[in-house]
């Protein structure tokens, strides 16, 4: 339908992915109204009016920009960063603040009668990556042996169990700030003599797991029913064997198309849509002898450079979803809470 609105969830410093995905969405005659999220409350103002006998009543205000989100017909949710712009004059009630801006802001969003790409509890359901991987197992995709702890007994029983070859990461992005810089915590091989001090485990758990032998690894975008996979040859540079993060920019032409097996896509399919997804960022492994292994899905993974290079359709999938112009994944979320 022409003049839809798609509202969509972002920041003010995002990458130019927003720009192409509105510009796919203008050329099918549908209007972006995007809603930088770290400007709200104190340079975005939204009101919503509820009543016994009255339809809903949402109104967003930014500048010169009135919007009627009871009009919005979609919502990508990308990037949420509310409350960010609060300054810090306000003192020991600032964390109160943030706190409430954020339960406001997720409240409206969620309260919006439209299709949600993707809805935040089922964003908030792809965190649990223990059961993400136990899932995963059941629906028959290779998983790497993995333990889940914070105990340097069990961790050193599985450096025994794995020979001596494991690997050790955090669950999610991980950084320590310094001085303003970041340091990315990344993936690291697991020699012998780091096994004699764990004590950091009784402030942090990490992740261990078997260390595989790679051959290439893939990153694949399932957006909707359509799944877009792109392998990158990590081992040819010492310093990108053990996590290719280490130099994502430096490899950021070396990534070429490539596809699953047909059993692997649609695992993946089965349980991006358990979760509850129509769109996920799933990485895989494929090791020198021929095993496909999932490692995790992440519901607000970054797309874009596989769009610049090697050219996945990646945004104009993300378009025609947000419009129901393409097909959507069935939610099959009751199969997901049966294993909660």
């Amino acid at each position: 339908m022409s003049g839809e609105k798609v509202l969509i969830i972002t920041k003010s410093d995002d990458n130019a992915c927003i720009d192409d995905v509105s510009r796919a969405l203008l050329a099918r005659g549908a209007v972006p109204v995007r809603l930088n999220t770290d400007l709200y409350p104190t340079r975005t103002q939204i009101s919503t009016e509820l009543g016994n006998r009255q339809a809903p009543r949402r109104v967003l205000r930014s500048g010169d920009v009135r919007v009627d989100l009871d009009e919005v017909a979609a919502v990508w949710y990308r990037r949420f960063y509310a409350g960010r712009s609060l300054p810090h004059s306000l003192g020991d009630t600032r964390p109160a603040c943030v706190g409430e801006v954020r339960r406001t802001l997720f409240g409206m969003i969620a309260a919006l009668d439209c299709f949600h790409l993707d809805p935040l509890e089922n964003v908030r359901r792809c965190d649990h990556k223990e059961l993400q991987l136990r899932r995963a197992a059941e629906l028959g995709l290779d998983i790497p042996r993995t333990l889940f702890s914070n105990d340097p007994d069990e961790v050193r029983a599985f450096f025994d169990v794995t020979g001596g070859r494991m690997i050790s990461k955090m669950q999610h992005s991980f950084a320590i700030y310094r001085e303003g810089i970041e340091n990315v915590v990344f993936t690291n091989v697991i020699a012998p003599g780091d096994l004699e001090d764990l004590s950091g485990l009784a402030y942090c758990p990490m992740v261990f797991q078997e260390h595989l032998d790679k051959d290439i690894e893939l990153r694949v975008t399932v957006v909707g029913q359509k799944v877009m996979a792109a392998a990158i040859d990590s081992q040819k540079w010492e310093h990108t064997k053990t996590d290719w993060r280490r130099d994502g920019i430096g490899l950021l032409h070396d990534w070429t198309p490539t596809t699953l097996p047909p059993d692997v896509e649609q695992g993946l399919l089965r349980l991006v849509s358990e979760i509850g997804l129509n769109y996920a960022a799933a990485d895989f492994v494929i090791t020198r002898d021929g095993r496909c292994v999932f490692l995790e899905v992440n519901a607000v993974g970054e797309f874009y450079w596989l769009e610049k290079s090697p050219g996945l359709p990646i945004v104009d999938s993300i378009a025609q979803v947000l419009l129901g112009h393409a097909p959507r994944l069935p939610i099959a979320i009751d199969a997901w809470r049966n294993h909660t």
